[in-house]
C-alpha cells in the first residue's frame, strides 16, 4: 500500500467511495462515504481479498484466491469488466502510479506477478521471499515491494527490470506493507511479533521497531501518525512517525484487518471482518466517528478508497 499524495501544490481530494471486497460474503460492497452507507454489493465470487484502485479511479482491482483470479470491476458501472487468472493463490495486489500495471502477490507460488489488466493476461513475474502477501508500489513508480510472510522478509523489487534488488529482514510474519508518500520509509505489519517494522528504503534496513496490538494486519498513514489494524485486539493503534511512540489504542470492530487513509488526511477507514462494518477515524480527535454496515466477512486487503474517475 502507498500512502495517498496529490500533485505539488494541489489540495488532496478526500475520496468518494470505498471498495470492500467481502471474503466470506463472496461479493464487492461499494460504500458511498458522504451518504456513511453501502450503495451497491456485487457478487464476485472466488473469495475475494485484496483491492487496488486503477491510477484515474476507473476500475478496481480485486483477487480472489480461490479461483485464482484478478477481477477487474468497472468503478463507474459498477460491474465485473473481466476475469482471468493469475498464479496460484493471489492475495496482496497494487497498482502502478503511471503505468497502470497491476502487481500479484501469489501466495503459494512465492512470485510476484505483472498483469496487463486490459489484455487480460501475465506480462512478467519474479520470485519474492516466502508465502508474498501485501504489496506496495513507491510514488515514483520506481520500486515494489512485497511483504514476504513466511520468508520474515520484504522483497525490494525494480519496477523497470522487476528484479528482486533486496530483501530486508523485518518482524515475525509480515503481511500488510505500507510505503509513505515520499518513497523514504516502509511499515509492515507483523502478524507474529504483534509489531511494525519502519524500514529505511535508501538504506534498506529497518531503523525502527514499534510495538502494536495483537496479530496486527495492515498500516495506513496520514497526519504525520500511523494507523495499525490489531485483529484479535479489536483495535487500532496509532503511532507517531517521527518519534515512533504509540499515541492511542482506538477500539473497533472486531477483527479489523483492510485500513487506508482518506486522501484529504481527514480520515481512516478500517474494515472489521467480524463486525462486518467499514468503520471511519477521525485523524483530528482519533475517535470513530462512523460505523457502515458492508457485506459479510470484509477485508479490504489494500488501498480500497476511490477519489475520482
Amino acid at each position: 500500500m502507498l500512502a495517498s499524495a496529490g500533485p505539488a501544490g494541489a489540495e488532496p481530494k478526500a475520496a468518494r467511495e470505498a471498495f470492500v471486497t467481502n471474503q466470506t460474503g463472496d461479493s464487492l460492497s461499494i460504500v458511498d462515504l458522504a451518504a456513511g452507507k453501502a450503495a451497491a454489493e456485487i457478487a464476485i465470487g472466488g473469495k475475494p481479498a485484496g483491492v487496488a484502485m486503477a491510477p484515474d479511479g476507473r476500475f478496481a482491482y480485486l483477487t480472489s484466491p480461490d479461483s485464482k483470479e484478478l477481477v477487474v470491476v468497472d468503478a463507474a458501472k459498477r460491474t465485473i469488466a473481466s476475469r482471468f487468472k493469475v498464479g496460484e493463490g493471489p492475495l496482496g495486489v497494487a497498482a502502478h502510479p503511471a503505468s497502470g500495471v497491476v502487481y500479484v502477490a501469489d501466495w503459494y507460488e512465492h512470485r510476484l506477478f505483472a498483469v496487463d489488466p486490459a489484455a487480460g493476461k501475465v506480462t512478467g513475474s519474479v520470485e519474492v521471499g516466502r508465502s508474498p502477501s501485501g504489496v506496495a508500489v513507491t510514488a515514483d513508480g520506481a520500486r515494489i515491494l512485497t511483504a514476504d510472510r513466511d520468508s520474515n522478509e520484504v522483497s525490494l523489487i525494480d519496477a523497470v527490470t522487476l528484479t528482486r534488488t533486496a530483501a530486508v529482514t523485518v518482524g515475525e510474519r509480515p503481511f500488510g506493507v505500507t510505503v509513505d508518500a515520499e518513497s523514504r520509509r516502509a511499515y509492515t505489519a507483523n502478524v507474529g511479533s504483534d509489531d511494525v517494522s519502519v524500514i529505511d528504503l535508501a538504506a534498506g534496513k529497518v531503523v525502527g521497531t514499534v510495538k502494536v496490538g495483537r496479530r496486527p494486519y495492515a498500516v495506513a498513514l496520514a497526519g504525520g501518525r500511523g494507523f495499525v489494524s490489531d485483529q484479535y485486539a479489536a483495535t487500532v493503534t496509532v503511532f507517531d512517525l517521527e518519534t515512533l511512540a504509540v499515541v492511542k489504542t482506538i477500539g473497533v470492530g472486531e477483527y479489523p484487518e483492510g485500513i487506508e487513509a482518506d486522501p484529504s488526511g481527514s480520515a481512516v477507514y478500517v474494515a472489521c471482518w467480524e463486525a462486518n462494518t467499514l468503520e471511519r477515524i477521525d485523524t483530528a480527535t482519533l475517535e470513530v466517528t462512523a460505523r457502515i454496515p458492508v457485506g459479510d466477512g470484509p477485508r479490504a486487503f489494500g488501498l480500497f478508497l476511490r477519489t475520482s474517475e
